[in-house]
């Protein structure tokens, strides 16, 4: 029968890599992360395209209601 001392103190797992290897999935998970943040940024400039597009239409209802008040 294992305890939980077993588990916290067990033989650790060696895993050997070639350099090559080791170069190639830091490169793949680098461009991962590149495309995803790429991905982020064409999202947040389309949403602040749509934003501005907003206030233009909003603009000209705040002068109208400026001249009212004055």
């Amino acid at each position: 029968m294992y305890s939980l001392f077993d588990y916290a103190f067990g033989p650790t797992k060696v895993i050997v890599v070639s350099e090559e290897r080791l170069q190639a999935a830091e490169r793949r998970a680098k461009e991962e992360q590149v495309e995803a943040v790429e991905a982020r940024i064409s999202d947040l400039t389309d949403y602040s395209k749509k934003l501005r597009a907003d206030l233009k239409q909003l603009a000209p209802a705040q002068e109208v209601n400026e001249k009212e008040t004055a």
